[in-house]
């Protein structure tokens, strides 16, 4: 199976495994800096050289061999799990994409169908019952995730404890894991860490959020979408999550995580 969804820096100082929806924009942009003083001209996720992918096949080798021999600096970001899976019902569901179409072409008339889901358009300023449609599209997250119907999980709404497992299962191993909560702190460690080309203070990069203004905004706090049913979704998909990336699963307004990430516990519960 290899290493999917994982970049390396050209320079092999550091190794991060993508984890949608969770700073991945910036992160990449801020590997791309570290080499080469620059950050990537576009999307970093169209990016096919200056930083190496697993999905690229000529890269593979390379990122094999640094991940076996642990040769570089090796990490990942988390993010509260009732975020999350709103970022991604707003982005891409809710939102219109960078091509200028519906996320996944026939998903959202699906969702319409299936779930009636209302998600408005750029016309009528994306006027629609956010919480009705939210707490409907959750009920397809679960469907997707517990029964793989009417389509496979999508990763972004796919746990992190699942992205996150693969690394561990096919050999890797996580120097750091921090919270895109606290972005700049945990970013600068693993910065600080590793042997980069270039250095750079992280409190000095532009935020890269490549979905920012292109759907409706959230316009409730975040605890007004989650009802009794959806808490219990929420449980029943990211119990592993809010367990392992330590977040406050009772209170859905504290977007902070409660402690530290047990690095041995990830790996331990992870890699069987």
């Amino acid at each position: 199976m290899g290493f999917p969804g994982t970049w390396m820096t050209e320079s092999a100082s550091m190794i991060y495994r993508v984890v949608p929806k969770c700073a991945c924009s910036s992160i990449g942009q801020i590997m791309y800096y570290s080499d080469h003083g620059r950050y990537f001209d576009g999307d970093i996720h169209d990016a096919t050289s200056g930083i190496l992918k697993w999905n690229q096949a000529e890269n593979q080798a390379g990122i094999e061999e640094s991940v076996k021999t642990h040769s570089a600096l090796t990490f990942t970001c988390v993010r509260n799990p009732y975020g999350r899976i709103l970022s991604s019902f707003f982005d891409k569901i809710a939102g219109i994409q960078r091509n200028g179409n519906r996320y996944r072409g026939n998903l959202v008339p699906q969702l319409i169908q299936r779930y009636g889901i209302e998600v408005g358009d750029p016309g009528n300023d994306f006027q629609f019952d956010q919480i009705k449609s939210f707490r409907r599209f959750l009920l397809f997250a679960r469907d997707t995730i517990r029964w793989r119907r009417p389509m496979e999980p999508d990763i972004h709404w796919s746990s992190m404890a699942g992205h996150i497992s693969t690394f561990i299962v096919n050999g890797g191993r996580y120097d750091q894991i921090f919270f895109t909560e606290r972005f700049n702190e945990g970013m600068q460690k693993v910065l600080d860490a590793a042997p980069t080309r270039v250095r750079l203070d992280v409190n000095d990069a532009p935020r890269f959020n490549e979905s920012e203004g292109h759907g409706p905004k959230r316009a409730h706090k975040v605890s007004e979408y989650f009802d009794d049913l959806s808490r219990h979704l929420i449980w029943e998909i990211y119990k592993k999550d809010f367990q392992l990336f330590k977040y406050d699963f009772d209170d859905p307004d504290n977007k902070l995580p409660r402690q530290e990430v047990d690095l041995d516990e990830v790996h331990a519960k992870l890699g069987r």
